[in-house]
């Protein structure tokens, strides 16, 4: 993701980010629910996301993800990344993202929210940076500050750990580690 492309405005909103939070259907997948025949559960991730989340917590910005639906899929795939701040099961979003930051000691512009539907609203209206993926519902990506051009299970949570390391002038360095 080229910072250039991006307005001043959400690079400076970006750069103060400690936190990043993701909803997981429809951000991190596609937004589809599988079931096997058995009943079981299936997701698929995109590894590019998993990269660059991995990228945020080398560079010591914290992820959490906070999902209304509670899957061992995604206990998973969070403790492969080495998310620890894992909520499951939060119909209440706003009530668990504020004890989250209350825990961590953060203010609500220190964080950013990445998310896909009206469940996902009352945080993104509260957060310093609200991003919506490409495919989120209109009245989620009309209130969202930025919005990716990746959809969601697609390359869109890579986007905004793009965006968040390059704001905070990161990016560089992250690159040349990897070379």
């Amino acid at each position: 993701m080229l910072a250039t492309n991006v307005p001043a405005d959400i690079l400076a909103r970006a750069a103060r980010v400690k936190l990043a939070v993701f909803d997981v259907d429809g951000v991190l997948t596609d937004g589809k629910l599988w079931y096997a025949a058995d009943g079981s559960e299936m997701k698929a991730f995109y590894a590019h996301d998993g990269i660059g989340m991995k990228r945020l917590l080398a560079n010591g910005i914290e992820i959490a993800v906070i999902t209304a639906r509670t899957s061992h899929i995604v206990t998973e795939r969070t403790a492969e990344l080495g998310i620890v701040h894992v909520y499951q099961g939060q119909e209440k979003k706003l009530d668990c993202f504020e004890h989250l930051i209350g825990a961590l000691k953060l203010a609500p512009d220190q964080v950013c929210y990445t998310g896909d539907d009206i469940v996902d609203l009352a945080v993104m209206l509260r957060v310093g940076l609200s991003i919506a993926p490409a495919n989120a519902h209109p009245l989620v990506r009309e209130r969202a500050h930025w919005h990716t051009a990746l959809r969601g299970g697609e390359g869109a949570a890579r986007e905004v750990c793009d965006l968040l390391l390059a704001a905070q002038g990161k990016a560089d360095a992250e690159l040349k580690r990897c070379l």
